[in-house]
Order: structure tokens, then sequence, then C-alpha cells
């Protein structure tokens, strides 16, 4: 997708008529009621079901059936053999980072046009983030932005790759598929491997999208999952680390179970851990809406068409379009104003709340939260750019239609 602004026309107003971009929401939208929030679950009886057989036979916490199948079916619908559930996709990503080796004072690589949770986790393993430019390409990481800056500030010193500016150590790079539009990992890949970067795919967003058929989360050593209550499928609270690695799975399990070691009756523990591991009744949620994950990202795709299609000669504005070689599971579509017209964006927002469309700008890029602005960071033209451009739509796989199977029509 083109989002320069070449195509300008002399004949645009200065100021907006944003009627136009009502009324094409509400050609995809269709007489949804209002407001249509951006992006909420839905549950049927499948899920009642499995809930209150947990309630019903007293498993309810971190032990349970439920737990292993629902690791069982996430590992198989990204590809992974291994899948540890827990509770959040923050304490997932902040596990993963520690398992792989992150330590007090290392950087951690990763971009500024991210959720903040991305950026918490890195400071909950005592890392310090620092940030990298995005690529209109994906949305996400841009590898290439990524290996110029690493040529300028990345040292070898005592046998490790530093921040010749700060003395700490590069540990990892954290790629996030923005929205569900997979980073170009190959070349990632390649940066990552030359300076031995270990790759964790923040993949919270990607369930289900895939780049030449991979699936998103199975690039690295390891990835998370989130599946908070407004992701593609919900446990209302929960995340997964996924591995191919067998050990690695094993470690990490124990890890986020207070590296409790097995005895009929003894608590005896073996390293500082965390208690982090997902309920049984959370992954009684999950597993009744895994059985319906495709028909979700397919009624997602229909979605994101429909949006393609409504705003595809658009003066403007257009729909963000999955990177080429990817298959999107389209997480929220995104609506990009031309770079001409960027100061409209609030009033945009306003308009389309006032209409009872909840739609949303783009998170503030980490590199301008307070708590984050001391933060080591490249230059960050693009992400700034996406900053004033980006505003997510509404992106609920039922407003494709027809709710998936087993969804709740109430």
């Amino acid at each position: 997708m083109s989002i320069s602004s070449a195509q300008a026309s002399q004949n645009r107003p200065a100021v907006l008529d944003f009627k136009p971009v009502l009324d094409a929401v509400d050609a995809v939208l269709g007489v949804a009621q209002r407001p249509v929030e951006l992006h909420e679950p839905r549950f049927g009886q499948r899920e009642r079901e499995l809930v209150l057989d947990c309630i019903d036979t007293n498993w309810v916490s971190s032990a349970g059936k439920y737990v292993t199948r629902f690791e069982e079916m996430v590992a198989a619908a990204t590809g992974s053999r291994h899948a540890v559930a827990i509770v959040n996709g923050t304490a997932a990503l902040h596990a993963a980072l520690v398992l792989e080796g992150v330590e007090a004072n290392d950087e951690v690589l990763l971009p500024s046009i991210t959720f903040v949770a991305t950026a918490n986790a890195v400071r909950h393993a005592g890392a310090v983030p620092h940030f990298v430019d995005s690529t209109w390409d994906t949305l996400g990481l841009d590898p290439r932005a990524l290996e110029a800056h690493l040529d300028e500030v990345a040292v070898r010193q005592n046998g490790a790759w530093v921040n010749k500016h700060t003395g700490r150590r590069l540990r990892a790079v954290v790629p996030v598929h923005i929205f569900g539009h997979p980073v170009d990992m190959a070349a990632l890949g390649a940066v990552a491997a030359r300076y031995d970067l270990v790759i964790v795919e923040d993949a919270t967003e990607s369930l289900g999208s895939t780049l030449n058929g991979k699936g998103c989360g199975t690039f690295g050593h390891s990835a998370v999952l989130s599946f908070n209550g407004n992701k593609i499928i919900t446990t209302g609270g929960g995340g997964m680390i996924v591995t191919d690695d067998e050990a690695h799975a094993r470690h990490a399990r124990h890890f986020t179970s207070t590296a409790k070691k097995a005895h009929a009756w003894a608590f005896e523990h073996d390293e500082v851990a965390y208690n982090y591991r997902l309920p049984n009744i959370n992954a009684a949620l999950g597993c009744a809406q895994m059985e319906r994950l495709a028909g979700m990202v397919e009624a997602k795709r229909v979605l994101a068409k429909r949006y393609l299609d409504a705003f595809s000669d658009f003066p403007w504005a257009r729909i963000y379009r999955e990177p080429k070689g990817s298959e999107s599971n389209y997480w929220l579509n995104t609506l990009v104003l031309d770079r001409e017209y960027a100061s409209e964006r609030d009033r945009l927002l306003e308009a389309l709340h006032g209409h009872g469309i909840r739609a949303r700008p783009l998170w503030t890029p980490m590199h301008l939260l307070p708590m984050y602005r001391d933060c080591p960071r490249a230059a960050l033209p693009v992400a700034e750019d996406m900053n004033t451009r980006c505003i997510n739509l509404p992106s609920s796989p039922f407003l494709a239609g027809a709710a998936p199977e087993g969804a709740n029509q109430s």
C-alpha cells in the first residue's frame, strides 16, 4: 500500500467534510446497534457449557483439563510444538524475556509504535527498552531501519554487542505484528543473527495471521500471544508462550508455576519464579473460542474487504491493506489519512464518536510517554508520522454479518 501524498489533488478542501467517512463506515457496518465498540467478544452456549463444567467439578484454578487442552489447541493453530498458558499477555512477555536470558540493565529493541505492555514487560524484566522505527510496509518494526541504527550504535565488547553510548548489552529484539499484520521476519532474522539478538515475537494481536504460509509466533525461538477481552479470541484475560523447544517449554511451565517441584505433598521450589499460570476456568473459555477461530478469522477478513471496498476511491484516506505475502487476521482495521490532513485526525475521531463509532487512534508512541522519554532510541520519523495519521475502526468479527457459529446473538 502506498501512503505517500503524491496522489494529492489541488481540488481537495482545506477543511474536510467528514460525512463521506461516516457514510462509508455506515455502509460497512449496516444497521449495527450504536455505539459500535472497537472490538468486543461474543460468547455462546459452548462457552457456558465448558465454564459450568469447571464450576461443577471444582476445577477452577491453574490445574485442570482445559489448561492442557487450550495449550494444545493454540499450539496447533500457530504451528508451534509447545504452548504454555499464562495469566495475561504482559506476564507472558515478561516471563518469555527472562527465560530467553534478558537480564537487568540489558537493552531490548522494540518498536515505539506498540501497546505499552510491550515496553512494560521489558522493564519488568529489569531491562531497558530501546526504541526503533516502524515501516508503512507492515506497520511494524522496520528491519532495515533497525540494521542502519545498529550499524551506528552497536560495538563489540568482550564477546557481546553493546550500545556504545550506554555500555549496555544489546540482548533481544521484540517485533510486534501490529493489528495482525506480520513483520518482515526474514529480514529481521538476518539482522538479529548478525548482532546476536534473540527474537521474542510479540504476536499478541496476530493469532491466525500467517506470513508465506507460516503462522505468526513461529519465527523466533519463542513468542507470546494475548487473549484479553478485545483480542480475536478471549479467555477474559490470558496469554501464552509458544515455542518449538521442548526443554524451553518445560522450563517455562515450571518457571511460571512458582518453580514448585512435583511431589505428592511437599512444597519444594528450586528457583525464584512467578505465579503466572492461567486458571482452568479461563482456559475453558479459550477452548470454546478456539473451536471457532477459523470462522472468526474468515469473518474478520470479510469485514476488512468491505472496508477496503468502501474506501477504495476515497480522495484523502485509505484502509490499510495486509502486507505482501501475508494473510492477516485484520485484528483492527486501520484508516490512514493522507499526510496533508493529519491535523484533522482528532476532529475526525470526534465526528466518529459523535456518530456512535468508537474509533481509536494508535497508541501514544512509547518514546513520548513520560516513563520512557529518556530511553535510548533511533530516529523515529515513520513512527511519528503513523501516530498522526492512523485511526482504527470497529473490527469485531460479528460485524461482518452473521456471527460465527455458536456466537451469542443476544
